[in-house]
């Protein structure tokens, strides 16, 4: 179970450069593989390099959700995406939505591709059975271990909406060693 605390021992770790400050996520291959290799194959195809923060969710500009959830949102610079990946519901992973959680973003089950999101607070109706119309919910597949204050900052940015006006670039996506 995804959980806050120490770093687990062998999970590759990748580091998000922004103007703001860097972001360092863990990524969990061993709970959520698919989502991971995903994930660590627009990372080391340097698809992220001039990615951008996009969109930031926050209670401000939900009106229509009763249920308002907290996070921002990424997407790679690429002009054609890898095929979608399965969903790895969080009901089979054991992985769940809690401060700080990693996940991919989709439209409907079995169709994310490079979008992911960084959930900010405990996010429980983002997992399987939750507020999502389908109630499938979405894939975590790993965690931030240091540099949630910048995603935070990235959340109280300038929008318009949800979008993020102007985006915050990832000037550098990079595999720790």
């Amino acid at each position: 179970m995804l959980l806050s605390g120490a770093p687990q021992d062998g999970l590759p770790r990748v580091v998000l450069t922004t103007p703001l400050g860097d972001i360092i996520v863990e990524v969990d291959t061993r709970s959520a593989p698919v989502t991971a290799a995903n994930f660590l194959r627009y990372v080391d195809a340097g698809h992220y390099n001039y990615g951008r923060f996009l969109r930031t969710v926050r209670p401000d500009n939900q009106p229509k959700d009763s249920v308002p959830i907290e996070l921002v949102q990424a997407v790679a610079r690429v002009e054609k995406a890898f095929p979608p990946i399965p969903l790895e519901r969080t009901s089979v992973t054991g992985l769940h939505y809690v401060d700080g959680a990693l996940s991919m973003a989709r439209l409907k089950p079995d169709s994310a591709t490079s979008h992911f999101f960084i959930c900010l607070g405990n996010q429980p109706e983002l997992d399987f059975g939750g507020r999502n119309p389908d109630g499938e919910g979405f894939a975590v597949f790993g965690r931030v271990i240091s540099g949630l204050d910048i995603a935070r900052r990235i959340q109280q940015s300038p929008a318009k909406g949800q979008a993020l006006k102007p985006s915050i670039p990832i000037t550098k996506a990079r595999r720790l060693p």
